[in-house]
């Protein structure tokens, strides 16, 4: 019998009526807690993450989720004339990873759906890409909404420049392993109650390489690589988010065997700033106004991440009103030129020291205003 699938909204932690922010935000918060590179070897962590990103692929997509909403997971069972699960794994997974900006370095989907380099067995002395390499930078909060460029120095495994590579004396090269012939792996046939089993393994003597090293180079001890520090400008495109990477390809390891150089991912941690707030697109302030201006109205400055800008309260104004400018938020990753909205949140400040002129004023504008503010108690 067929196990029971649990409902989408459940999976993601998010109520039905959950906007497509909510959604995502869930969606990138469970993304990155079951990924396979924060969980390797983990069955558990892997099935989590394949169960996220059904349930997302589905209510990400207005049209899926109406049909989810109102037949549940049997709008999508072959069985009861339903299409595929959300269509995430007929090779959507590209789209999912624009959410991420390479937040975990851009193979996300890969090792699951067939598109990465995992999706098949190399030889084991066949050319292999470079391992990626992570380094971090430290954005004001204005950079990150602005963009800006970054040099960072990290220590970085370089090619050594005398043997080039090879790990050989100069003058001698790497020979071909002995024990694999070459092959870079060993295979061993073994009799079980099932018949012949082939067993492969990496050979022990060359790791795979299909080489070995007879004379070392002495200045990388047979290595081939040496470790350096080097300096990197990084681009930082505005509009990126904290926790986000950006990606500058082929700055990563030498690969093996001839293979591409990994690329350097670089994780942007945006500072707090005192006054604004970002979520997503949008930033939010709170703006103090006097009592005077909330009931009279006029024109008071506001603080965006653009400058001063002045705006004109309505006569009547409630603390706690919330206002909108527009086009004054963060610029959209995937087009810089849309950008989200600034939330104001005026606060009529109440005095707390008043002198007897002050205090006189009031007096009088109460019992303009009541008519009877002495009778209520109001003032002592």
């Amino acid at each position: 019998m067929a196990e029971q699938k649990r409902d989408y909204y459940e999976v993601l932690g998010v109520s039905k009526d959950a906007d497509d922010a909510a959604l995502k935000k869930a969606y990138r918060m469970l993304a990155k807690k079951y990924h396979p590179d924060a969980n390797p070897g983990d069955k558990q962590a892997e099935a989590a993450f394949k169960e996220v990103n059904e349930a997302y692929s589905v209510l990400s997509d207005p049209k899926k989720r109406a049909q989810y909403d109102q037949f549940g997971h049997a709008a999508f069972d072959p069985r009861m004339g339903g299409g595929s699960g959300g269509g995430f794994y007929e090779g959507n997974a590209a789209d999912f990873g624009d959410i991420f900006g390479d937040m975990f370095g851009g193979d996300i989907f890969g090792s699951f759906f067939g598109g990465g380099r995992g999706a098949q067995r190399q030889a084991a002395n066949a050319p292999m890409r470079g391992a990626n390499v992570r380094a971090t930078v430290r954005l004001t909060f204005e950079e990150a909404i602005f963009g800006c460029k970054k040099k960072i120095t990290i220590d970085y495994k370089e090619e050594c420049e005398t043997c080039k590579g090879s790990g050989a004396k100069p003058g001698t090269s790497p020979e071909t392993c002995p024990t694999c012939k070459g092959q870079g792996k060993i295979v061993k046939m073994s009799q079980t109650m099932f018949g012949t089993v082939q067993n492969v393994q990496t050979c022990p003597t060359c790791h795979g390489s299909g080489k070995v090293v007879k004379e070392k180079c002495t200045s990388c001890n047979g290595t081939g690589y040496k470790r350096i520090r080097k300096s990197f400008e990084v681009s930082i495109p505005a509009g990126i988010d904290n926790g986000l990477s950006v990606r500058m390809p082929h700055g990563g390891e030498p690969g093996v065997n001839g293979g591409e150089r990994g690329d350097l991912l670089v994780e942007c941690i945006v500072s707090p700033h005192p006054i604004f707030k970002r979520q997503d697109t949008n930033i939010f302030s709170t703006v103090p106004i006097s009592f005077a201006t909330a009931a009279l109205g006029g024109p008071i400055r506001i603080k965006t991440v653009d400058g001063e800008v002045e705006y004109t309260v309505k006569a009547g104004t409630q603390t706690d009103t919330r206002v909108r400018l527009s086009g004054k938020g963060v610029p959209s990753l995937r087009n810089p030129k849309i950008r989200g909205d600034h939330y104001v949140t005026l606060v009529v400040e109440v005095p707390t020291k008043l002198n007897a002129k002050q205090r006189e004023a009031l007096k009088n504008f109460d019992e303009a205003m009541q008519g009877d503010g002495k009778k209520k108690g109001l003032f002592s």
